[in-house]
């Protein structure tokens, strides 16, 4: 069995699309996932499956949320190692514990083109950056809510589905 992270979007956001975590954990069961736990309140599930392609994955997990909870929930796989790739690769290394909530990492559904990927330093400057990886851009924000590196302008500019999580959300999850 290999360990597998979910990071689903749009759950729990800002009073909308409320889902008890409770509630996600026996979805994820009743689609045969085993060892579910969940993580935050925004979507985050740890699971064991069989080895299988991310897609598989997406496939399986978004359809089955939409007809539960009446809203489409796009879902982002991850091996469990590959977050640990995630950070340990992190090519900001002079992260602060102090300015941890100003970091984040978005993870992308695919791999963006190359010839897109200059595009998002158009909006960098001194209060915010980002550098892209394999399949997660990281983000220094120093007021996430109004940064230029939404989800949906990410989205927009390399064409794949994107979902953020802070610095100290991302790291926490390796110690479930």
């Amino acid at each position: 069995m290999t360990k597998y992270v979910a990071f689903l979007r749009g759950i729990n956001d800002i009073g909308r699309n409320t889902v008890s975590m409770e509630d996600l954990k026996g979805h994820f069961e009743t689609l045969g996932f085993e060892n579910v736990v969940t993580y935050g309140q925004n979507g985050n599930v740890l699971f064991e499956a069989e080895e299988a392609e991310y897609d598989f994955f997406r496939a399986e997990i978004e359809p089955h949320l939409e007809n539960m909870l009446g809203f489409k929930v796009p879902a982002i796989v991850r091996r469990f190692r590959d977050i640990q790739h995630v950070v340990e690769n992190n090519p900001f290394d002079n992260v602060k514990a102090s300015e941890a909530s100003k970091w984040y990492v978005t993870f992308l559904s695919g791999t963006p083109p190359n010839e897109v990927k200059g595009s998002l330093g158009v909006y960098s400057n001194d209060s915010e950056y980002a550098r892209i990886g394999q399949k997660e851009i990281y983000i220094y924000a120093a007021n996430y809510t109004k940064t230029h590196f939404s989800n949906s302008y990410i989205e927009r500019t390399l064409g794949c589905t994107a979902t953020t999580r802070n610095w100290a959300t991302v790291n926490k999850l390796l110690e479930q």
